[in-house]
């Protein structure tokens, strides 16, 4: 827990208020792409290096830029910060047999997040895709369930089971913070553009049959 003890690092402090100057009165940031060092990168745990004022700051420019992108997640480091953070939000849809199992998701700022399989180990491939991997989705393998577990920007500690597209979301954002991104992983001949995606696949997410053909097992 960060908080009374935290000490402040004057310098970043400074250094992220100018990032967030950067983003405007709309406080949208660019999106750092596939290639910058930073999102290689091994992220520094959060212990309270900011200040409360300029952490809330940050949080807020983080939702703004990942909804405006849009999107249902973003890591500190996709923003070019190396600090042990995420904002994620995402909603039902109108489908509701949509096999990737959506849940309300509300907005959560996780910060020094891990996660642990959940019972039985079982996992779901699905296509997936990344803002910093801007136009492309891959099908990647995740946890169906999770042991979820973060900070809150209050310094409080969570654990939470997850399921479905929700802990795939906490997945996603978690690996983020440790250098990994998506398609380090994924099945790399389903690659596609998202524009095919929405033009071929819409209808199944994962065709069993375009799978085979495709040549990666699901």
């Amino acid at each position: 827990m960060f908080g009374k003890n935290a000490k402040v690092d004057l310098e970043l402090n400074r250094d992220v208020e100018r990032l967030i100057k950067s983003g405007g009165k709309e406080q949208i940031l660019p999106i750092v792409q596939a290639g910058e060092p930073v999102l290689r990168q091994q992220t520094v745990a959060y212990n309270g290096q900011l200040s409360k004022r300029t952490l809330a700051k940050l949080i807020d420019t983080m939702h703004t830029t990942m909804l405006e992108a849009p999107g249902v997640g973003l890591a500190a480091t996709q923003i070019g910060l190396g600090l042990a953070l995420a904002v994620v939000e995402d909603h039902v849809r109108d489908d509701e047999d949509d096999p990737r199992e959506i849940a309300e998701f509300p907005f959560h700022v996780i910060i020094n997040p891990k996660y642990t399989p959940g019972g039985g180990e079982k996992t779901t491939s699905f296509f997936e895709g990344c803002l910093s991997f801007d136009g492309y989705q891959a099908v990647r393998k995740r946890w169906l369930d999770i042991t979820a577990e973060w900070d809150d920007e209050d310094g409080k500690h969570h654990s939470e089971q997850l399921h479905g597209w929700p802990a795939r979301i906490f997945q996603h954002e978690t690996d983020h913070l440790s250098g990994e991104l998506y398609i380090d992983k994924a099945e790399i001949r389903s690659l596609t553009t998202s524009e095919n995606l929405e033009d071929l696949w819409c209808d199944d997410p994962v065709p069993t049959e375009a799978a085979e053909e495709l040549g990666f097992a699901l």
